[in-house]
């Protein structure tokens, strides 16, 4: 493994590709970039201000914003220093954001705007060890207050700082060992309070060489980020190894404008979860359904074709003339639209955090975007196992990366080995112990297999599985994603543990909804008011008995409940990278679940 740490890294990029740009934001419908030179010169600031204001080797400093330039030049410059990176999601509330201020006992704070800074001055009193709140963007801030200041004060402090000593930024970075924390990264209390996990820069530069070894990453490749920078994938695998790679990065406005700005922008790889998968596909096939039966039936036929090609390029078979011929003509007709409409260019694109159906990852590589499936956590910096171009099993993760080792224990969880693990959770002693076997081993609690040529296989979340009354262990995630390759369903949460039968929660794309409406007949004055017609809950039962023939008799679906509205993180069903909280959708929709279960049939 390399010695270099990241800040050694960083300042030899800035180095070697100077005004080239490497970082832009969208911003207000405006795109502002950084040259390399920009880009270092402004975390140099930063952490050289820090520095000013007592920071030293280790102290913690936190970090809450929507992703942006001044998220990226704060993370390299508190790291530059020797100090240590506290990401805080936006979406939190404040008695959580004080929590953890509070216990990584951070010495600054920077927030974004005066809302997130209120975050943490309502709750001044429980935050002995903060000295200082930054702000972003200050409008409307009382500047006044001994504990506010401005990003760009904080910025010219580390000018006056490096006018006095010009070398000290430099050599606080070499007087990092890769030992050192580079960040805490909190994960969510589902048991308890948030856990700080400890990421050293060992376990980064483990994942940087482990990378490299593995994935066609290239400094002339651009990227259309939009995952938070708080969540470790995109941390790490976008912000972190793009750095390393050289990769130009542009940072989209939000969720919302995906796709043009994929379109503006032309990105040649692509980090996403499946659920944005998903949404595309979705969006593909209601599209198709609103054309002539003719163009359904050539659509039908390009699956059917693309499909074969697919699974033949898996096994490294060879495709015939007449299979090929057909393809090129698949393409022209159905695949070239969704290349073209996330900018012509994107090579490989992740699907990582939750499976991916085999139609979807069929459907993107037709249209000559590899899907990279792969498994990962928190606490082993990323990712742990991934399927790479040339070697892969869809319906799998991947291989091991040559960073860690990885085997089953007797009750199937994966248990997981090596220097990309981090070493506990700051200030928790036994929860850090609960997370090893005695020999070791990180226990990540999810439940899979090595196949016979050592593909993981994720089968579920180990807390997660439904154990029906009758005995039967059933994964949810599979079930769901079946529901989820309709276009109708947004999310759907299957229901059962220790209950006879499964039931689900369901929301609905609506938009799909009301053509399906309109296909029926069915007058409604909006998309929302259907979910109170009995005749509309009829076409959606008619979508779930369609979906339940596939599945076995104890799996399918006897009940159903539509959710009237989104799920989303602001109301906090979804996580950043739009997975499901199962407990808190369980918890929230109490009442809703009980009426399924009757108590005669409980």
């Amino acid at each position: 493994m390399s010695q270099a740490n990241l800040a050694q890294i960083f300042r030899h990029q800035a180095q070697r590709y100077g005004e080239r740009l490497a970082v832009e934001k969208r911003l207000r419908n405006q795109w502002r970039g950084w040259s390399w030179k920009t880009y270092y010169d402004t975390a140099r600031a930063l952490g050289l201000g820090l520095h000013r204001l007592g920071v030293r080797r280790g102290d913690r400093v936190a970090l809450l914003s929507e992703n942006r330039l001044e998220w990226v030049g704060a993370d390299m410059g508190i790291i530059g220093i020797g100090a240590i990176t506290i990401p805080i999601y936006v979406t939190l509330p404040a008695a959580e954001v004080a929590y953890i201020l509070g216990n990584s006992d951070a010495k600054v704070f920077i927030a974004e705007n005066q809302a997130a800074a209120e975050k943490a001055l309502k709750m001044r009193a429980d935050l002995p060890e903060l000295q200082k709140i930054v702000v972003i963007e200050a409008d409307g801030c009382d500047l006044s207050h001994p504990l506010l200041m401005s990003f760009p004060e904080l910025l010219d402090l580390g000018r006056e700082q490096a006018a006095e000593e010009p070398d000290l930024f430099e050599t606080l970075g070499d007087a990092i060992g890769i030992e050192d924390m580079a960040t805490f990264v909190y994960t969510s209390g589902t048991t308890g309070p948030p856990k700080g996990a400890m990421i050293s820069h060992k376990n980064i530069l483990a994942i940087f060489d482990a990378l490299d070894a593995v994935v066609p990453a290239h400094d002339t490749d651009e990227t259309v980020a939009f995952l938070p920078l708080c969540h470790v994938f995109e941390r790490i695998a976008g912000h972190f190894y793009g750095m390393k790679v050289g990769i130009t990065a542009h940072y989209t406005q939000n969720f919302d404008t995906i796709a043009e700005d994929m379109k503006t922008k032309r990105p040649t790889i692509v980090l996403a979860v499946p659920r944005v998968c998903e949404k595309i596909y979705a969006r593909i096939k209601s599209e198709v359904k609103n054309q002539p039966a003719w163009k359904q039936g050539v659509f039908r036929w390009a699956q059917r074709v693309g499909s074969e090609v697919s699974r033949l390029k898996e096994k490294k078979q060879p495709v015939s003339t007449l299979l090929d011929l057909q393809y090129q003509l698949a393409y022209r007709l159905v695949y070239r639209k969704l290349n073209e409409s996330v900018g012509g260019r994107v090579r490989w694109m992740t699907a990582a955090g939750a499976p991916l159906s085999r139609e979807i990852a069929d459907f993107f590589v037709s249209s000559g975007i590899f899907v990279i499936e792969g498994y990962g956590m928190t606490e082993t910096t990323a990712p742990v196992s991934l399927n790479v171009l040339g070697d892969y099993r869809f319906g799998t993760t991947g291989r091991p990366l040559p960073c860690n080792q990885v085997k089953i224990a007797p009750d199937g969880e994966i248990l997981v080995k090596g220097d990309n693990i981090i070493s506990g959770y700051w200030k928790m002693p036994e929860q850090t112990v609960a997370a090893f076997t005695p020999d070791g081993w990180l226990m990540t609690g999810d439940i899979g297999h090595l196949d016979g040529e050592g593909f993981l296989v994720i089968t579920d979340r180990k807390k997660d599985l439904i154990i029906t009354a009758g005995g039967k262990n059933i994964a949810p995630q599979n079930i769901e994603g079946l529901f989820m390759l309709d276009p109708l369903f947004e999310n759907f949460v299957v229901i059962g543990d220790r209950r006879k039968y499964l039931t689900a929660l369901v929301t609905l794309n609506l938009d799909e909804a009301a053509r399906l409406a309109r296909a029926a007949g069915l007058a409604f004055a909006d998309a929302e008011a259907l979910l109170e017609q009995e005749d509309f809950r009829g076409i959606v039962e008619r979508h779930v008995a369609e979906r339940n023939q596939h599945l076995a008799k104890y799996e399918t679906i006897k009940y159903f409940r539509i959710v009237p509205h989104a799920f989303s993180e602001q109301t906090e069903e979804l996580t950043p990278s739009l997975k499901v909280k199962r407990k808190v959708v369980l918890e929230k929709y109490q009442e809703l679940i009980e009426g399924m279960y009757p108590a005669d049939a409980v």
